[in-house]
């Protein structure tokens, strides 16, 4: 992000502390990334593609330092991108403030789990 744009956004975000932020923004480009890509077809030979497509779309996203997208399917046949196949890590990076989140599949929750996993002070 340019240093204009990050004087624009903080107008809008004054009322947060940067920790407050990065988990705001965690959270919209998890969300980003299941609702936007859940439902794409999807087979083993166009997986890699479209984990680099996602990729390159959450960068776009306000304060996204990096994301690692994997997607567990090796099927031959193509299937819709389903949210128990996406495996994701996220950084966020407001300031001195480095968030990562996940988004997996919890096979003990049979369910698709976005969270925090960690929030640290990093130094620039």
């Amino acid at each position: 992000m340019r240093v204009e744009e990050k004087e624009l956004f903080k107008e809008y975000f004054k009322n947060l502390s940067d920790r407050e932020r990065v988990i705001f923004e965690g959270g919209i480009s998890l969300g980003t990334i299941f609702h936007q890509f859940v439902g794409t077809p999807v087979s083993k030979n166009s997986k890699y593609s479209l984990e680099r497509a996602i990729e390159e779309a959450i960068k776009n996203q306000p304060c996204v330092y990096d994301v690692k997208v994997k997607i567990n399917y090796d099927g031959e046949e193509y299937i819709e991108l389903r949210g128990d196949m996406l495996d994701v890590e996220l950084m966020i990076k407001v300031n001195n403030v480095l968030g990562i989140f996940r988004l997996e599949y919890i096979e003990e929750l049979n369910y698709p789990l976005m969270y925090v996993k960690e929030i640290k002070e990093v130094r620039e």
